[in-house]
């Protein structure tokens, strides 16, 4: 019969002849056969399975075991015998030992038939010895298919024991290397569903016996940990992990991390590679695995593996927020990686340039997942502005993006910062920050924060910026009297010098550092300039007065003489002088007061308050100008000669009225514009009839409905009637008497600082709070100041930008904006301060402005022109103007909180070296920086390049020893903007490669 039907499969009859015919024959071998016919039709069926060459031929095999099997089964079972089995699986079918494809097919076949035969014990304990060793060999991803289906149908195969372990570890082995055989959509699905039935095996084991999981997991950490020269592991051991039991996750993991035979090298691949897990698109609990891991490796220090593995991955991670099937464990993960790299900006700013991409792709994509995604996504950069405010340049295109998103309050946003930070002790991270590689492309220097030092080191940065005290600091002698003023010297010459991307200022803090201050708390930085510039003032003084003493007994020249009386180098730049007047309205007896300031201290009028200029005083008001208002214009003279000169009596209101001078608002193009001094309330709703204004000068004017520098100036300046509680007591009349207080500058400082007294103690809510106003700042500043008679009839220019401006005494004084110090908060306890500053220079003297070395043909108005830069701790960059005005109507809580103006000088004077010249009097005549301090620098610039060579060879060999994968950018070029599809798998999207299973997720 065996022989009948061979030749009906061999012929030429046609299909349908052939199937009747073999129908025919395998119904008559149900019937009784001899042992030999039985043996003859099996050793047929077994040939027709395991070789046959069509797939007609292995189902007649199929179906022909199958009778065999249940019509004959004592035959059966004699041929079906263990050392027919394993000839099988070592040897192959046939003399040739043809490896067939289908032997555990075959074998999964005949199993039923045996079950209760006395051979089964035998057959199956052959087989939990061949299955182990099968999996040994490495087969492919459809093999092990084969073994994980013959397992989970009969689990009495599953080795035991010790075997059960190691059949566990060597079943990873093999899913690790399992590759995708194409990238089309098919071939994908059939891939994903292999992957599932091999890993649910291991599921299957490991409930059944528990103790085989842990030795699973050693075996998938080596693998995913080995730096050897090898393939990348497949991303199909993602499946394994999310079978483990959660339950076990934090044991294991804290075994994992407390193990020193694990280096951090090891470490970094194998988080790299689990990372990697993330576009596994069936994954679960995979993200929960990768965050515990991460917070174990805080909860032991290991900060460093942290910053690397955040770095390099976070981008990678973002991206796949583009996938709907993966957002959700990517998202998981990116919270907790952002929310936990509180130490630096560095890895929030890795995203920022794909933040607008990814906003616009999820609201096109509209979607439940994607609108959730985006909420998710504006609370956390929300909560990475408030985290690292100061870089208004780079955030401003977020803002944008985001800015019809829902805002957190800043509860939950010092909640989430709050109870994810990897450390609550910064000192722990200070040797991890900042991770900058090269210095930056301005060629400025930034200063590394030590703990809530932002304040000190925008004030810091700001005196740098003023280029002419820094010369005179430079330029300092070595001097033992003033050790405060030496340390400034050396942090301002590493600022000059050094080839660091920024330096450490902590000699320097623990010098100057108020001891009412509190260590790593924020402070005020407007108090901290305060007391900095006094201890530098006292010491010169101090300094004097031993020098005097030594001197006392020897004869002093009178150069010596005059420099003991000089100016400190402090009240020289910094200092200048205003006189309180108080006019009593009864006898109008005038007594005033002159004192010395380093800053004017600008407070804000009542949303209400009216600040006219009163008719009985001459005061020149504060005049804002704008960028091309230096220009010299026929049609704009600055000399104002209808006001009488002002006398040494005030006059009676309404006696002897004088002409009000009307705040003068100058147009790009050097004409002026008049408009009274109002109020807010009374400039709501004016607007200029002229279009052709410059953008960048009309946001540093503002709008007409924002307070502005100049107004704050002109309301310090007002008079202020004193009466009621406040009557001031005339000596003349010998009794309480209403009179009016008036404040008139007598001394214009070289820098002028302004502090805009923006905090205040509300005493409903019993706290301190902020003024969040908008003040718009000007570029150029006209400052009256009170000249004597014989100054105003000196035509030096030295005094403003034309004729000298003359009014009753009083002499507009032009200033050239230096530095913002802009504070970012709502508190002076808490926030951020950062600094915009640049180089202000004067122009040659009898220069044309328009030749004028920094007024070089340029289509930019004068001032717009010279550069700006950003002072943020450790990061500086380019900036501008424009940045400087916005910066508030992008960040209500980012606000102009102290400026600094220079005095515009045109007389052939040199400042820096005059200044510097008095502040060394001690040591006689003025000299260069020690050579001490110019060898230290040096050293320091050898040990710098030096650090960055090792640091450089440890970075490459990290590199070299991580797992490569696709270009994680791939993701955002799959994402056209013409492609309407929202995300999900397609071999098109991107990178992996047509044998790479990521080809599925990039």
């Amino acid at each position: 019969m065996d022989k009948i039907l061979e030749a009906i499969l061999n012929s030429s009859y046609p299909d349908h002849m052939k199937h009747g015919l073999v129908r025919r024959v395998i119904e008559a071998s149900k019937q009784p056969m001899d042992s030999e016919q039985c043996w003859s039709m099996l050793e047929l069926s077994t040939k027709l399975f395991l070789v046959g060459d069509t797939k007609f031929k292995r189902s007649v095999g199929k179906e022909l075991l199958e009778v065999c099997g249940h019509y004959h089964q004592e035959a059966f079972e004699e041929f079906f015998n263990v050392h027919f089995l394993l000839s099988l699986l070592q040897e192959g079918y046939g003399s040739l030992g043809k490896r067939s494809l289908y032997v555990l097919d075959y074998i999964q076949l005949g199993l039923p038939f045996v079950l209760d035969r006395p051979s089964a014990n035998d057959i199956f304990s052959l087989l939990r010895v061949e299955v182990l060793r099968k999996v040994c060999e490495r087969p492919g991803v459809k093999q092990c298919v084969k073994i994980s289906k013959l397992l989970t149908q009969y689990p009495q195969c599953i080795p035991t024991g010790k075997r059960q372990a190691l059949f566990c570890q060597q079943l990873i082995r093999c899913i690790g290397q399992f590759r995708t055989v194409s990238g089309r959509e098919e071939a994908i699905v059939d891939f994903l569903d292999h992957v599932i039935k091999v890993s649910s095996l291991l599921q299957k084991i490991w409930k059944a016996q528990v103790s085989s999981i842990l030795p699973s997991l050693k075996e998938l950490f080596t693998i995913i940990s080995s730096t050897e020269e090898q393939e990348v592991p497949s991303i199909a051991l993602a499946s394994v992990v999310q079978y483990v039991p959660l339950e076990l996750m934090d044991g294991i993991l804290r075994n994992l991390t407390n193990d020193d035979s694990i280096s951090n090298v090891q470490m970094m691949t194998a988080i790299d590679r689990m990372i990697e897990w993330v576009s596994w698109p069936l994954g679960k609990n995979i993200d929960k695995w990768i965050i515990a891991l991460l917070k174990s490796l805080a909860a032991v220090k290991k900060f460093s593996i942290l910053i690397e593995v955040t770095l390099s991955k976070i981008e990678k991670v973002f991206s796949k927020l583009l996938y709907p099937i993966l957002r959700e464990g990517a998202l998981a993960i990116l919270r907790y990686m952002l929310l936990s790299f509180q130490h630096s900006h560095e890895a929030f700013h890795l995203l920022l340039p794909h933040i607008p991409r990814m906003v616009a792709s999820l609201i096109r994509e509209d979607s439940n997942s994607a609108a959730s995604c985006l909420e998710q996504l504006a609370e956390l950069i929300h909560c990475m502005f408030f985290r690292f405010s100061g870089f208004p340049d780079l955030y401003e295109p977020v803002v944008e993006a985001i800015k019809a998103l829902p805002i957190p309050n800043e509860d939950r946003i010092k909640h989430l910062l709050g109870q994810n930070a990897w450390t609550s002790q910064k000192n722990e991270l200070a040797s991890f920050y900042p991770r900058l590689a090269s210095k930056s492309e301005t060629g400025k220097i930034g200063l590394i924060n030590l703990g809530n030092t932002c304040y000190m080191n925008s004030i810091i940065q700001a005196l740098f910026m003023a280029s002419d005290f820094r010369r005179s600091v430079l330029s300092l002698a070595e001097n033992n009297s003033q050790p405060l003023m030496a340390k400034l010297q050396w942090l301002f010459a590493f600022l000059e010098h050094s080839q660091r991307p920024a330096i450490s200022p902590e000699n320097f803090l623990l010098a100057s550092w108020p001891p009412w201050f509190t260590r790593g708390a924020q402070q005020d930085c407007s108090e901290y300039l305060k007391y900095l510039l006094d201890r530098l003032h006292e010491e010169e003084k101090t300094g004097r007065r031993i020098y005097q003493k030594l001197k006392e007994s020897t004869w002093i020249s009178p150069a010596d003489q005059r420099r003991s009386t000089n100016k400190t180098l402090v009240e020289k730049m910094f200092g200048g002088k205003i006189t309180t007047k108080i006019r009593c309205l009864k006898c109008l007896k005038v007594s005033s007061r002159e004192e010395a300031f380093t800053d004017l201290s600008l407070a804000f009028p009542p949303a209400d308050k009216f600040v006219p200029i009163p008719n009985g005083t001459s005061v020149l008001p504060v005049e804002e100008m704008g960028p091309q208002s230096l220009r010299p214009s026929a049609e704009a003279p600055a000399v104002v000669t209808d006001l009488p000169r002002r006398t040494g009596k005030h006059h009676a209101s309404g006696e002897n009225p004088s002409k009000m001078l009307p705040v003068e608002t100058l147009r790009p193009e050097g004409q002026e514009t008049s408009l009274p001094f109002r109020s807010e309330r009374d400039t709501v709703g004016v607007k200029s009839d002229e279009d052709s204004v410059l953008s960048s000068w009309k946001q540093g004017c503002g709008t007409a409905a924002s307070r502005s520098v100049p107004d704050l100036i002109n309301y310090f300046l007002s008079p202020e009637t004193l009466t009621a509680e406040n009557r001031y007591h005339c000596e003349n009349c010998a009794s309480l008497q209403d009179a009016e207080k008036l404040a008139e500058l007598t001394e214009g400082p070289h820098y002028l600082i302004l502090t805009l007294l923006r905090f205040s103690f509300d005493l409903r809510a019993m706290r301190r709070k902020k003024i969040l106003d908008n003040v718009s700042v000007p570029l150029v500043l006209k400052l009256p100041v009170l000249t004597p008679t014989q100054e105003l009839s000196d035509p030096s220019p030295a005094r403003s930008s034309g004729p000298t401006a003359s009014c009753e005494g009083f002499a507009s004084v032009v200033y050239d904006l230096c530095s913002v110090v802009v504070h970012s908060g709502v508190s002076s306890e808490s926030g951020h301060y950062y600094c915009y500053a640049r180089e202000c220079e004067d122009a040659p003297v009898g220069s044309n402005p328009k030749n004028a070395p920094w007024n070089a043909p340029s289509e930019k108005p004068l001032d717009v022109e010279i550069q700006w830069y950003l002072f943020n701790d450790t990061r500086v960059s380019f900036s501008s103007f424009e940045s400087v005005s916005n910066v508030t109507s992008f960040f209500p809580k980012d606000t102009a909180y102290l400026l600094f103006y220079r005095q515009r000088m045109t007389k052939p004077k040199n400042m820096g070296q005059d200044s510097a010249a008095e502040a060394s009097w001690v040591n006689g005549d003025l000299s260069s920086p020690n050579k001490d301090l110019m060898e230290a620098i040096a050293k320091d610039n050898i040990l710098y390049l030096q650090e960055q060579e090792k640091e450089a060879r440890s970075r490459t060999a990290y590199i070299s020893a991580l797992p490569k994968s696709p270009l994680w950018w791939k993701d955002f070029e799959g994402d056209d903007d013409e492609d309407d599809s929202s995300g999900g798998c397609g071999h098109a999207a991107g990178g992996g490669g047509s044998s790479s299973f990521h080809g599925l997720v990039f």
